[in-house]
């Protein structure tokens, strides 16, 4: 048997054996390797396992690493342990008691005990005002330190040091941060009417919303929209195959109006996790983009005050800007998120902007400048407004189409419809946002509604309103369900200033919504058409079978439900109601809305899309049609054209940066 434990082996030298000793002193390279091997799993294993520490566990591997390093680096200097005092100032250290109790000086406060009081009070109050100056969540709850009673961040030094004073032992100094979960938001649901009636509708009406949220959750979660017959999610949308919750942005601040708060925060957390575009390398539409997106989740920052949506809004309208790179700084209607790229449609004039478009930023981008302090964003549709404003209208009207390179109008196309619509509806609705001070918005709002009056609007032979189309100075005698919106804009101006043009502009809102009504109590289903024509024998009806679909459009609705907030006329709510009914009875499926492709059958086939503006805006309106005026009082908000409530100036939810 070997007296050693490391082998022995006969060395040589040119041939010759040299006497060795009977123990060998290195070790060989693969020897030495595998002790290294050993103590570095003995490290890997005693670091790895610090981090499984309860004031550790929990958040994943790179969470852990960063809360090691915050605690640490927090801790600083009080990592190193104060010197015990000299052995002459020590009289007797008593073991039921905390601390040092100095010889002669029983009754005094021991200064170690003083001292790490301080260090803690201190170090306790910059942790909340640090908190207090993130403010990851505006509106979340103070942070409380369960001793005898609540010590919230806003307390008084003095008050705050009273507190602490009543602890005797610092160990038993609990702190306690409620979680994430428990963030509060402003309540703004509620709202609901006196009358039995409208209660009953307008809980009728959450219920659809719940129905058309549930299985967009079910079938098609992350995905814009949801088909309802098969079940899954609708890749063929505006925003394409991308998975970027289209339908969970636009309908996230129905839910909260609603009070359907658990739903809210399903939504919410969908977006603090997967909303991003970076690397998208599709085409987005910078028009919808921003009045979905942009401004789905400034109202929902408006609403709760929760900082993320902010961060997201602006993240969203970053991508966008490279579409204002144009000779004339009127932005393309498509970027490409990935390379900046932007383009227009080929069949808009010759590759032109479009009116309604390019017109459609203002609330959203104004807005986003106040809130975050950044005037980019103002400064592009002000130069917007500069550039239309300083052309050459044809009869004071405004074409659909202008070429961002050379700034001059495209084909001279006029509607109040598609193309055009939201155009005149940003007008009226920035002066109203900006507290009544941005007039010239006004004023291009009055001139523009002049013009469409003097040279659009037309009476049919039974005495229907209309605003028709109008191409190259001839009449189409067509509307479409789009420009249906244009009742409840007249009326918002009207009541919003009163001059010598109000009483007409409230009559042609009148005679105009009834009008939209009659396009839909005309057709088999009682719901709209796309659009509708009048000829010497026809009025307010589709002719067409490709006008004849509905989307489940919100317009006429939206109508309804201004006339009915600023005339308190009973026929408005009945007409909603008689919407609900149709939606009900035509559109709903077992899992979810869908639109229809022939209004004018008794047995429609369903074009198997729920898009989600239904949950935005025509849920919505149905909503508040039902609901008491003081639910997103039109004298606090101005909704943009996605119906998203953005905050006028003045409203305390405006939460202007400072």
């Amino acid at each position: 048997m070997a007296t050693t434990i490391l082998p022995t082996y006969q060395r040589f030298l040119n041939g010759v054996p040299v006497p060795s000793s009977s123990t060998r002193r290195s070790f060989r390279p693969r020897e030495k390797y595998l002790i290294l091997l050993v103590f570095l799993t003995f490290g890997v294993v005693c670091f790895g396992g610090f981090f499984f520490l309860p004031e550790f566990a929990g958040g994943g591997t790179v969470n852990s690493v960063f809360k090691v390093y915050k605690h640490m680096q927090k801790a600083g200097p009080e990592l190193l342990i104060p010197a015990p005092p000299h052995g002459d100032q020590v009289d007797e250290v008593q073991s039921n008691k905390v601390g040092l109790i100095r010889h002669g000086f029983v009754d005094q406060k021991d200064p170690h005990k003083i001292e790490d009081k301080n260090k803690l009070f201190a170090k306790i109050k910059l942790d909340l005002e640090q908190d207090r100056k993130q403010q990851k969540v505006l509106e979340r709850p103070d942070f409380n330190i369960n001793v005898h009673a609540s010590v919230s961040s806003s307390m008084k030094t003095e008050e705050l040091k009273q507190k602490l004073e009543q602890i005797g032992d610092l160990s038993q100094l609990i702190i306690t941060v409620p979680p994430a979960e428990s963030q509060r938001y402003p309540i703004i649901s509620g709202g609901e009417d006196k009358d039995p009636v409208a209660q009953k509708r307008r809980n009728k009406v959450r219920e659809m919303m719940k129905h058309a949220w549930d299985n967009y959750v079910r079938y098609a979660w992350g995905k814009n929209e949801l088909k309802p017959i098969s079940r899954r999610g609708h890749t063929a949308s505006i925003f394409g195959s991308a998975n970027l919750g289209a339908t969970i942005i636009d309908g996230l601040d129905t839910l909260y109006i609603m009070g359907l708060h658990e739903e809210f925060k399903q939504g919410r957390d969908w977006i603090a996790e997967h909303l991003n575009l970076d690397g998208l390398s599709s085409d987005l539409s910078v028009f919808e983009t921003n009045i979905r997106f942009v401004g789905g989740l400034l109202t929902c920052y408006a609403l709760t005050g929760d900082t993320m949506f902010r961060d997201k809004a602006e993240h969203v309208a970053q991508k966008l800007l490279p579409a204002f790179q144009t000779q004339t700084g009127i932005p393309n209607s498509l970027i490409n998120i990935k390379t900046g790229a932007s383009r227009n449609y080929g069949w808009a004039s010759g590759g032109a902007s479009i009116l309604s478009e390019f017109g459609t930023l203002h609330l959203e981008f104004s807005y986003l400048s106040d809130v975050t302090g950044d005037q980019t964003y103002r400064s592009k549709v002000d130069h917007i407004r500069h550039v239309i404003r300083s052309l050459e209208k044809p009869r004071g009207l405004y074409p659909n189409y202008l070429n961002p390179k050379t700034g001059n109008w495209g084909q001279h196309h006029m509607t109040v419809g598609a193309l055009g619509d939201s155009f005149y509806e940003y007008l009226l609705k920035a002066w109203i946002q900006s507290g009544r001070e941005d007039q010239e918005a006004r004023q291009m709002y009055d001139d523009a509604m002049q013009a469409a009056i003097a040279h659009m609007l037309r009476t049919s032979p039974s005495g229907l309103s209309y605003f028709s189309d109008l191409k190259f100075d001839r009449l189409e005698h067509k509307m479409d369900h789009l420009a249906c919106f244009i009742g409840g804009l007249l009326a918002l101006g009207a009541n919003t200033l009163k001059n010598q043009m109000s009483d007409k502009y409230m009559d042609i809102a009148a005679s105009v919504t009834n009008t939209c009504h009659e396009s839909y109590i005309r057709t088999k289903t009682h719901l709209g058409p796309e659009s509708f024509r009048f000829t010497d024998s026809v009025e307010a009806k589709a002719l067409r079978s490709s006008d004849k679909h509905y989307l489940l459009r919100p317009e006429v609705i939206e109508s309804y439900f201004y006339m009915w907030r600023l005339t308190k006329d009973e026929k408005y709510r009945e007409w909603g109601w008689d919407a609900v009914e149709a939606l009900e009875k035509y559109c709903r499926t077992s899992e979810g809305y869908s639109g229809l492709k022939n209004v004018d059958v008794e047995d429609p086939m369903k074009d198997d899309v729920q898009q989600s503006y239904f949950l935005a805006e025509t849920l919505k309106y149905l909503y508040l049609l039902f609901s008491d005026d003081s639910l997103i009082s039109l004298d606090d908000w101005v909704f943009n054209t996605e119906g998203h409530p953005l905050p006028n100036k003045g409203n305390p939810f405006y939460r202007e940066h400072s």
